[in-house]
């Protein structure tokens, strides 16, 4: 699809599966809420793999999975029956942070999401993540809402 120096991105395949969930679990929040079995990760990468409007990304560096995000299109009425993306689950290997990396995997779902006709490209961000805060906003992310979560 695209690269960023050595790092070349791609549709993610059903084998990258450890290396993503290996960026999951060494994450600061990730750390606490994923990991385990491997069954749950696998039913949801089928799903996800079968839906034309999800795109689960990875980008690779030699042979090392070092980062993730998925891109969702989402149909809907508001906007007048606009289509949005929303980006989730992004990751960036910590040898790579700082690297540029990042912002252009985002830069690209940006234009993938342009490309095929969305007004608006969404996002979250935990409280927490006080410098992915200012990393979206340097991207021109706006924190126009306050999102609310119920877990089940």
């Amino acid at each position: 699809m695209f690269s960023v120096g050595d790092v070349s991105f791609r549709r993610a395949v059903v084998n990258d599966l450890p290396g993503i969930l290996e960026l999951l679990i060494t994450d600061q929040i990730g750390a606490s809420r994923d990991g385990g079995d491997l069954a749950p990760y696998l039913r949801a990468f089928d799903l996800i793999d079968a839906d034309p409007s999800q795109l689960l990304l990875v980008g690779v560096q030699k042979s090392d999975l070092v980062a993730t995000l998925q891109l969702s299109f989402i149909p809907g009425l508001a906007r007048r029956g606009s289509l949005r993306s929303q980006i989730e689950a992004v990751r960036v290997a910590d040898s790579l942070r700082g690297s540029g990396v990042g912002s252009q995997m985002i830069e690209w779902a940006i234009a993938e999401s342009r490309r095929r006709g969305c007004s608006l490209v969404q996002l979250t961000t935990d409280k927490q993540r006080v410098d992915a805060h200012r990393f979206y906003q340097r991207l021109g992310f706006e924190a126009s809402h306050e999102g609310m979560k119920l877990l089940l």
